[in-house]
């Protein structure tokens, strides 16, 4: 029986690839990666309806570098598609030989996303893979060169698609064949396509020589604003994002707090020098309940310990300059 490792997001593409592959008899196991930028609970609520063989694979350290320094660059914001998809067959490549898997496979589809899956962008990406003679696309397969595994036989190129574009009629219409009652909307999943998101981590990169994960967890909370090259000041939006900041704090960060106002709370990543505390405790008051026109109380909390200090909310207009 042949094998095949594949890229499994737990979206329908993915889970259509898996399908025509078993409809020949083939084993099947999916692998998922995981990052800061995407993580892996869908396709393991996916793998789990389907009982099939799933591993998942946290990439953290190796995506966090590629991410900064790219060979291909960018998509629209930060996202390096033919870097990470390359990364990842690679990855999947070292789990098909421990496993002694015949070829890997996607479930990517010609011109669906018109940068990243034109004909050019899945040749470069399974070419800086490594494993360019396996890498198999079975619902795009007879639009595509006959790969290694079609040709030994291991994979009946007859039974695999020829799916094109971004109309999505024929995957719904496979969906029902196949059983298929829910699947999720063919959206990224990915936080380096956000334009917001993709803001923010462009700031640290420009401000910060080494990322880590904490600060990538950091980014997706609250407003970020930037008061200097080495200083920023993150305001949680509601209550569920103060409790992700107290839990996000390390030792170093400064904690502020509005006393006797409902309030968001605001981080300092490492800390702020004196002379930027006073504009930081103005921008947390401007979020505040506290009257924009009194002065109120703030707590201020960091590795020298709690003190109080007293000020009033900066305006509008001067908040917005150092807003990420």
């Amino acid at each position: 029986m042949a094998k095949g490792v594949g890229l499994f997001s737990g979206g329908l593409d993915s889970i259509l690839a898996v399908k025509v592959l078993q409809d020949q008899a083939i084993e099947v196991i999916g692998v998922t990666f995981c990052s800061p930028f995407f993580g892996a609970k869908g396709a393991k609520e996916a793998a789990q309806r389907m009982k099939m063989d799933h591993r998942i694979v946290d990439i953290t350290g190796e995506h966090l570098e590629m991410v900064r320094h790219p060979k291909h660059g960018y998509g629209r914001n930060m996202n390096p598609c033919i870097d990470c998809h390359a990364m990842m067959f690679r990855k999947a490549g070292e789990l098909m030989e421990r496993e002694g898997a015949d070829f890997l496979f996607s479930g990517e589809v010609l011109g669906e996303r018109p940068m990243s899956q034109n004909r050019g962008s899945l040749v470069r990406v399974a070419r800086e893979s490594g494993y360019e003679p396996v890498i198999l696309r079975p619902l795009s397969a007879k639009l595509l060169p006959e790969t290694q595994p079609e040709r030994e036989g291991k994979v009946d190129r007859q039974c695999l698609l020829d799916l094109r574009g971004r109309g999505r009629k024929r995957q719904m219409e496979l969906a029902a064949h196949y059983g298929i009652p829910n699947y999720p909307n063919p959206a990224g999943g990915c936080l380096l396509t956000d334009a917001i998101f993709s803001r923010r981590l462009r700031d640290l990169f420009q401000h910060s020589d080494s990322v880590t994960p904490r600060e990538v967890e950091l980014l997706k909370v609250g407003r970020h604003l930037r008061l200097d090259d080495r200083c920023k000041i993150v305001v949680g939006r509601n209550q569920g994002e103060n409790k992700k900041l107290s839990e996000l704090r390390v030792p170093n960060d400064m904690i502020l707090d509005v006393k006797g106002y409902p309030s968001p709370l605001a981080l300092i990543p490492g800390g702020a020098p004196e002379t930027l505390v006073p504009l930081a405790v103005a921008i947390l008051l401007r979020y505040s309940d506290a009257p924009g026109d009194q002065t109120a109380v703030v707590i201020a909390r960091d590795a020298r310990g709690e003190r109080e200090i007293i000020a009033r909310a900066s305006n509008p207009e001067q908040t917005v300059r150092f807003q990420i």
